[in-house]
């Protein structure tokens, strides 16, 4: 009888041991980064004039891709025409397009603007032909005298001329009929 019992207390044994982790491609598989830097930072520019400042821990660009890629500690500062500070992002993740210079912005994303205005949200673009933010996805929209909700957002640079589609929430404001 106990000859019976160790046999399968042997195959549960040895089945855990058996290699369970994927094995990592080797060859013309694994793709790596032409190129990669950590403490990084990228200056977007219109018209030769600073409008963006992009610093990063981690940074990654593929030669065969039109984007560079960033993650760890994403920071990213918006200028006016006069490169003067606007508004300060922080996300998780971000890319840069290389032929607009356009950004996407995943994860966390948080805007404060110079006027203390701020926005919430998990992915954001910022248009750099046009210099507007937008999100799609749900934000929350937070003034002084406010607190708003949605589902789609659209914005300058400063967070001051504001539009947010399918809004929610509550104000203090009265309106005007």
């Amino acid at each position: 009888m106990k000859k019976l019992l160790v046999l399968p207390v042997i195959l549960v044994y040895l089945a855990g041991c058996s290699k369970m982790t994927e094995e990592q491609p080797s060859g013309p598989e694994r793709q790596y980064p032409d190129q990669e830097s950590w403490s990084s930072q990228i200056t977007l520019t219109k018209d030769g004039q600073k409008r963006a400042l992009v610093d990063a821990g981690h940074l990654t660009k593929y030669n065969n891709m039109a984007y560079i890629s960033m993650d760890e500690n994403v920071e990213i500062d918006f200028f006016n025409n006069e490169e003067r500070h606007l508004s300060h992002l922080k996300s998780k993740t971000a890319i840069v397009y290389e032929s607009t210079n356009d950004l996407i912005a995943k994860g966390d994303v948080v805007v404060v603007s110079d006027s203390g205005v701020t926005l919430y949200t998990q992915e954001l673009k910022w248009n750099h032909e046009r210099e507007r933010i937008l999100s799609d996805g749900f934000i929350t929209f937070i003034t002084e005298q406010d607190t708003l909700n949605g589902v789609g957002f659209e914005s300058d640079s400063d967070l001051k001329n504001w539009i947010i589609r399918k809004p929610t929430g509550v104000t203090e404001r009265e309106f005007n009929d």
